[in-house]
């Protein structure tokens, strides 16, 4: 019987593509001084603990507000978290976006020291692509592994190009960018080769006013060098709409950012190439095998095979809604994907059920992922074995 009755739950759930993956909640709307939790990042740590970042919407779900970047901690590989933790609070303002990535290649900081990349905002995103607010840009770090966080620095002027006059009238930009966004997800560190110890921050702009059909976005990045001493930034994407981006590093010194398409025409990921770190992109293209409903996705390297570089990629499969949420594996750099595992779907066709997520390597044969899940309710964590 017992048996039976496990046939009987796999029939079910194929049935209705529910899935039967254990699912740790993390974020829920509505506790924990939040009344909204959006935009997941992860990292893991090289003492093994995860982190959880998100932003904490206070007041609802709105993209604009009363926003923290709050984050949570696991000490067993995602099976149990923290109590929520403030990381920014920019009073009754926004601060959202948050992009964490772990400097291992600084000598002052031989266990590594974290970097959280963030926005702020003054205003709706559609007030400031018409010149009508200004979104900055700053980091925080820690060298105690999240336990504690250093004082804020905002390097907007080295990374943005706003209007002069809103920020600083020492400056004069010949741009005119006006929204701003990093990623979302994680940032990302070159480990190998000739951009070893590169920290690579993708992220979108506006410029001027707002265009029909959001071409007045262009994906980009912006990068140190050295280790947060000095900042820049590359050149835009060479196709016009192209805005949430993450990346990852390849093999032969470049570097792959993925993007989402908010035109929409085409629904599928924009992926493009550098060979310079990220400086300028050697192409840029629709890969139209991931196809995707105007949504994030995310992109991690997760080791080699062959000589080849794996990278794994995660987002909502699905052209018209935000649902299907599906991990795809590349044994070849992203020419092709030959593994799709679904991760998790709705039984219900017409509401979005999953949309954000990010990735974070647990072991050679395990990846975690931390998700958007039943209508933005939840932020949940699980672990996927793709090996």
């Amino acid at each position: 019987m017992r048996y039976a009755g496990m046939v009987l739950i796999f029939i079910f759930c194929f049935l209705t593509g529910k899935s039967q993956r254990k699912t740790v909640p993390v974020f829920i709307s509505g506790t924990e001084g939040h009344q909204s939790y959006r935009i997941p990042a992860i990292l893991k740590l090289l003492n093994d603990n995860l982190l959880a970042f998100c932003e904490g919407r206070v007041n609802g779900a709105g993209d604009f507000g009363d926003i923290n970047i709050v984050m949570k901690r696991s000490i067993d590989g995602g099976k149990t978290w923290s109590p929520l933790q403030t990381i920014v609070d920019a009073d009754s303002l926004q601060a959202g976006n948050p992009a964490p990535v772990v400097d291992l290649d600084d000598p002052a900081y031989p266990q590594g020291r974290i970097f959280l990349f963030y926005n702020t905002g003054n205003n709706h995103e559609g007030e400031v692509r018409k010149g009508k607010g200004l979104r900055e840009v700053w980091y925080k770090t820690s060298t105690d592994n999240g336990q504690s966080w250093g004082n804020a620095v905002n390097i907007t002027l080295e990374v943005h190009r706003p209007k002069q006059s809103q920020i600083n009238p020492a400056y004069n930009f010949s741009e005119d960018w006006r929204s701003f966004a990093n990623t979302p997800g994680h940032a990302m560190q070159f480990q190998h080769g000739k951009y070893k110890g590169k920290i690579f921050v993708a992220a979108n702009h506006s410029t001027g006013g707002p265009q029909k059909q959001f071409t007045d976005y262009k994906a980009f990045g912006y990068y140190t060098d050295d280790h947060g001493k000095t900042f820049h930034f590359g050149r835009d994407v060479n196709i016009p709409g192209s805005n949430e981006s993450m990346a990852a590093e390849l093999g032969n010194n470049k570097l792959m950012m993925n993007s989402r398409n908010q035109k929409g025409d085409v629904r599928a990921r924009i992926v493009s190439i550098s060979s310079d770190g990220g400086a300028t992109w050697d192409t840029s293209y629709f890969d139209n095998n991931l196809i995707d409903p105007v949504n994030q996705g995310s992109i991690l390297n997760i080791g080699t095979r062959k000589q080849n570089n794996i990278i794994a990629f995660c987002n909502a499969a699905n052209e018209k809604r935000r649902d299907n949420l599906t991990l795809r594996i590349s044994y070849d750099e992203g020419k092709t994907w030959k593994k799709n595992i679904l991760i998790d779907k709705s039984v219900d066709e017409a509401k979005d059920f999953t949309a954000y997520s990010d990735l974070v390597k647990l072991s050679k044969k395990q990846l975690g992922v931390l998700y958007e899940r039943n209508g933005y309710r939840e932020i949940v964590f699980t672990i996927i074995k793709w090996k």
